[in-house]
């Protein structure tokens, strides 16, 4: 067999080797599409094993992240450090090999796949990233970025709804240098497609406003080839090539099949497998020489490239010394200016409801983070996500960095996630808290790939007033805290919530969530003092304080709640009570703390305390314990103005003060 061949079939002998090792995994997508991923790796993908994170390579993204051996087989192949001794560790404790692909844990690998279509909106989302920094950075004869991003999937992968949002919109923006290879098998787990996916894919991504291409044999690589420069010879639109290819091929007796998708093919079949792709049955994790020699051919190519790309760097830098020192700010951790220094960042006044407060964080924020970029799914009047300093994104304006998601929020979250990874950009996202559940699955993988990005959750609770109980979020605080390295923050006032934007902003190697009230809040004014003081930043911090040592009696809360244990507070003095009032904006940032911290906002002596918050309790018993109580909602809401709504669910000082005279 030809060299080309010989590599395709080390892939697919490579990664059926691998899951057998692991008595776990999916060769289906391994052996079916080896072609195609070889193809792409070895002739048209431009990346170098030696630098893997240089700027300007083509991203690849493993949307069906089941296929895993698959990636792992071409990392190690083409020389990205990943042994044979990884390759056996596949699906084994603290190995490099996880059973999906993990970003930050395994090179190469750019972002954390498996959830099927996540994958096709994070490249989208990588994709847009590449044209907004395009535009801002390249100048006549320096192309500085100027890259593709290619996404494999599976059937599996486009049932999803997440991928369908993503597509709708890369077909509206007209995002070029998107290139979907999809895996086309027939084949899910409970069998053939026919059972409940028959629509013609092509067609509804040319109604989408994709280019398509069609390979009818997932082995003709010279077909993949043409497909490939066809996709990449259309500008204005991104691509889609269907390569029909049979799941599990050259093992004999499961190729075809849907049990060739998740399970390991058995040592006799494995056998059979070597043996018809030409391998010698006995050897296990065999790579020839003729493709090792190959492939440091071809890598040495690829260095070239990048060797040339680093040289318009350095000449980038000479001619253009401003926009070269704002490449490097964007592409750095850290703010290009200590918002804490600059005095009209915490220069406020007035009542309003937090989300109006972000407002006016957010477009102070904006005229100093310039590769700030967000938007809305739909709601950004309502949001208030708007940077007035800045243009809208779109088709024909991709400097613009105002993003008009559509009402697509699973979508949107899974898309920042992409616009973050690709680097140079810092993404938020905004939309009405209770469909935070819409964006939950994206959420998660920001926060287990420590992904800082931001997102703007407002409409906080029964706050939402008529709209019902459809709109009123109730679980939605419990479920956000309850994902490990995800961070929520729940401002009470325009002081928190600019100290919220902060924490958000520097915060790199977690999430965050800024809940944020439609109804109006107090500007209390400790808080200003509070934040210059740094316990805002604490996650929690005492507001007020008894003048007895050991108060009575602990009120805590969030958001809009803390006015109510603030006046609360007034009236049970009058009574004798001592009282020390705590905001707590943000568990997680609080357990962040040391215990001597902690400890002296929430003494252990005082067993006393009252939480209010209008959501659920669930959580709350951590810091109330067996003899404190809670003011929350464990129900449902109900249409009604906001006032009534607090009212009749017991959101009024009078009610939090009988609650704790109870207590106490």
């Amino acid at each position: 067999m030809n060299i080309e061949q010989l590599g395709i079939n080390t892939l697919r002998v490579l990664s059926a080797d691998t899951i057998e090792a692991a008595n776990s995994g999916h060769p289906g997508l391994p052996l079916g599409f080896a072609s195609a991923a070889f193809t792409l790796w070895s002739k048209h993908m431009s990346h170098n094993p030696l630098d893997a994170q240089w700027h300007n390579r083509d991203r690849f993204v493993l949307s069906a992240g089941h296929g895993s051996a698959l990636m792992y087989s071409l990392l190690h192949v083409f020389g990205y450090g990943l042994t044979i001794e990884d390759l056996k560790s596949f699906r084994k404790i603290g190995s490099l090999t996880p059973g999906h692909p993990e970003y930050a844990h395994t090179i190469g690998v750019e972002v954390t796949t498996g959830p099927l279509g996540q994958g096709i909106a994070n490249g989208i989302g990588m994709a847009l990233a590449e044209t907004h920094l395009a535009e801002k950075f390249n100048k006549p004869n320096f192309n500085i970025v100027d890259h593709y991003t290619y996404i494999v999937c599976g059937d599996g992968c486009l049932q999803e709804g997440v991928a369908a949002e993503a597509a709708s919109l890369a077909g509206t923006l007209g995002l070029g240098k998107v290139i979907l290879l999809y895996d086309s098998n027939n084949i899910t787990i409970e069998g053939n497609t026919d059972i409940s996916f028959t629509e013609d894919v092509l067609k509804r991504f040319e109604a989408y406003g994709w280019h398509t291409e069609f390979v009818a044999d997932g082995n003709d690589t010279d077909a993949i080839s043409t497909a490939i420069n066809n996709a990449k010879s259309e500008k204005d639109k991104p691509s889609i090539i269907e390569v029909k290819t049979k799941i599990g091929f050259g093992a004999p007796n499961k190729q075809g099949k849907a049990s060739a998708h998740g399970e390991p093919l058995g040592k006799e079949e494995l056998k059979l497998t070597k043996e018809a792709l030409g391998f010698n049955p006995d050897e296990s994790f065999h790579v020839p020489a003729e493709v090792e020699k190959y492939i440091e051919d071809l890598n040495k190519n690829f260095s070239k490239v990048n060797e040339d790309w680093n040289s318009l760097l350095e000449d980038y830098k000479k001619a253009y010394p401003e926009s070269f020192k704002e490449w490097e700010e964007w592409h750095s951790d850290n703010l290009p200016v200590n918002l804490l220094e600059l005095e009209d960042f915490w220069n406020y006044e007035g009542d309003i409801a937090t989300r109006l407060s972000s407002e006016l964080v957010l477009n102070k924020v904006s005229k100093h983070v310039p590769n700030l970029i967000g938007g809305s799914a739909d709601l950004s009047p309502s949001t208030k996500t708007i940077m007035k300093d800045r243009t809208s994104y779109s088709k024909t304006n991709r400097g613009g960095s105002n993003m008009h998601f559509g009402i697509r929020e699973h979508a949107m979250a899974a898309m920042a996630n992409g616009m973050y990874l690709h680097g140079g950009l810092r993404p938020y996202t905004a939309g009405f808290f209770v469909f935070s559940d819409y964006m939950k699955p994206a959420l998660r993988l920001s926060a287990l790939m420590k992904a800082p990005t931001i997102h703007v959750l407002t409409h906080d609770s029964v706050g939402v007033g008529e709209d019902g109980p459809t709109h009123q979020p109730i679980e939605q605080l419990a479920a956000l805290r309850s994902i490990p390295n995800f961070t929520v923050i729940r401002p009470c006032d325009t002081n928190e919530t600019a100290a919220a934007w902060h924490l958000a902003l520097t915060r790199t190697d977690s999430p965050t969530g800024i809940v944020l009230t439609r109804q109006k809040t107090a500007l209390l004014r400790e808080t200003s003092y509070k934040v210059t003081g740094d316990e805002v930043f604490k996650g929690a911090y005492i507001l007020k304080d008894s003048e007895k040592s050991v108060p009575d009696i602990i009120l805590m809360a969030t958001g809009s709640e803390v006015e109510l244990i603030y006046k609360a507070e007034e009236i049970l003095k009058e009574k004798g009570i001592h009282v020390r009032v705590v905001s707590m904006p943000s568990f997680e940032i609080f357990e962040e703390q040391t215990e001597e911290y902690k400890n002296s906002v929430l003494p252990k002596d005082v067993r006393k305390r009252l939480a209010v918050e209008a959501a659920t309790s669930f959580g709350w018993e951590r810091y109330t314990g067996i003899d404190g109580d809670i003011i929350s909602i464990d129900t449902f809401g109900e249409s009604g103005d906001a006032g009534s709504v607090f009212k009749k669910y017991g959101f009024i000082v009078e009610n939090v003060v009988e609650r704790a005279m109870k207590l106490l």
